[in-house]
């Protein structure tokens, strides 16, 4: 599509979700992605968990053509700290401030909390669909630029964007997640055979483990939600969050609103102990994905993280036909429990000189660290090499 052939947009800021319609959302969205929804941007803002009062301000894009009907969405949230991104910038935001400059606030492009790879720049599919996503990208750095904004992340991009976000200018930047790819196995014995005999044996081990006290697996989704279910997780999600991060960014009303619109996209395993829930693990069911997100457990069981959060899920999608189990953020621990080393992608618009020139060379020298580390990490395959 030539210059001249180019549809004519207009972007304009919406301050919540709420503001937009849902079909006209979604239709851009698609239907692969569920943290892309609007159902659970809505929970995560009308729960005010994502919301102005925790620091994240809903300056979401829209992009409409001449008749008004909307072509393009962008996720998008003033920010006036680094928390709940799991893409670390603390780093330049210091150094920035050290030198005067003031780099809060900043936006954010991407789904709070949740350290999960999806479109970004999502528009209408059809052939105006390119053009459409640069009129996204050129309105988001507008925006970033006419109000003087120190800069502009795009966290957990797919590969697609990440690219169109470079050719705009975008600084690069990669890290690694750990992901269980399905190769067609028929249960998870067919799993386990796939593995080389020392790790299979250890998994084993840490399965027999995790339930010798007693414990039972549930897993609830779609109409089996009831309100004590939510309680019990709720519990569950605080405890661990206290203990380990402090303040927990999801409220109960966050809970109670994806229980309400997106129960079906839910799938929460369970450790019960004689009727009561003990521990949790909060999953999402994407179209060939299962997203493994928040993690909750009263009191220590040994392994049964292992459990709950990597067996049971590599379960739950050889039953579904699920092609990847995606387990968050960090830890290379999952390596010999059948999860991988895979790219994530985020892309940095950055207004001041000097500071995009110092992140440029720092991104450079990082992406060269973490492509080293994934094939380091390759090493410690648990999969039975060939012959």
């Amino acid at each position: 599509m030539g210059d001249s052939e180019r549809p004519a947009y207009v972007a304009r800021v919406v301050k919540g979700i709420g503001e937009i319609d849902a079909g006209d959302w979604d239709a851009c969205a698609g239907a692969d992605n569920p943290f892309v929804s609007h159902a659970f941007l809505a929970a995560l803002e009308e729960s005010g968990s994502a919301a102005p009062e925790t620091g994240w301000a809903p300056h979401h894009m829209l992009l409409e053509d001449a008749l008004g009907r909307v072509q393009g969405v962008a996720p998008l949230y003033l920010k006036n700290h680094s928390q709940g991104e799991y893409v670390f910038d603390h780093g330049w935001a210091d150094a920035f401030e050290r030198a005067g400059g003031q780099y809060y606030p900043k936006l954010q492009l991407c789904v709070p909390f949740s350290p999960v790879t999806g479109p970004r720049l999502m528009v209408r599919p059809g052939p105006a669909a390119g053009a459409a996503r640069s009129a996204l990208i050129a309105a988001c750095k507008e925006l970033t630029e006419r109000t003087g904004i120190s800069s502009l992340h795009v966290t957990f991009a797919t590969q697609d964007d990440w690219r169109a976000l470079a050719a705009a200018g975008f600084l690069q930047r990669s890290d690694r997640q750990f992901h269980w790819t399905n190769d067609g196995y028929a249960d998870f014995e067919g799993f386990l055979a796939s593995l080389a005999s020392r790790k299979r044996k250890a998994v084993r081990r840490e399965r027999r483990g995790a339930l010798s006290s007693g414990l039972a697996i549930e897993i609830l989704t779609g109409n089996d939600f009831k309100t004590k279910h939510w309680d019990a997780f709720f519990a569950c999600y605080v405890e661990t969050s206290h203990d380990k991060w402090g303040t927990p960014y999801l409220n109960r009303e966050f809970f109670a609103r994806l229980g309400e619109t997106m129960a079906d996209k839910v799938a929460l395993i369970t450790a019960v102990d004689d009727g009561r829930i003990v521990a949790g693990a909060l999953n999402l069911i994407g179209a060939d994905t299962l997203y493994g997100r928040n993690w909750g457990c009263l009191g220590h069981y040994p392994f049964l993280h292992f459990e709950v959060c990597y067996y049971s899920a590599i379960e739950f999608a050889i039953e579904r036909g699920l092609t990847t189990v995606e387990a968050g953020a960090q830890g290379p621990h999952k390596i010999a429990r059948g999860y991988l080393p895979v790219r994530t992608h985020s892309a940095h618009w950055i207004s001041h000189p000097g500071l995009r020139d110092a992140i440029e060379d720092y991104l450079m020298h990082e992406r060269d660290a973490v492509d080293g580390e994934i094939e380091a990490l390759g090493e410690y395959s648990p999969f039975r090499k060939e012959d």
